[in-house]
């Protein structure tokens, strides 16, 4: 079965929150539909900075990722989450 790399960008409520918090929340939403493969905080501006994942599904989750999405989004301290990227990985032999 195919899988897709999924790119998410979390947008924090202000500068002072708990990304630790956020990350490990939202490794538990991915999980129930795949796995968290890779974190990194982003700079924004004014000290301001967003969470981007990067998670691997099954290719038959199709627009479930938008669920997850918004689930993330209703985590404490996050703004909004939004799905930036959607690719089919390759398997290299």
């Amino acid at each position: 079965m195919a899988e897709i790399i999924v790119t998410f960008k979390v947008m924090p409520e202000g500068v002072d929150v708990d990304y630790d918090f956020v990350k490990k929340e939202s490794d538990k939403i991915i999980s129930l539909k795949g796995r968290l493969e890779k974190e990194e905080i982003k700079p924004i501006a004014f000290g301001l900075k967003s969470l981007v994942l990067y998670a691997v599904f099954p290719e038959v989750i199709g627009s479930g990722v938008d669920d997850l999405a918004d689930k993330i989004g209703m985590l404490s301290g996050v703004d909004n989450c939004e799905v930036v990227d959607v690719r089919r990985a390759i398997e290299l032999d």
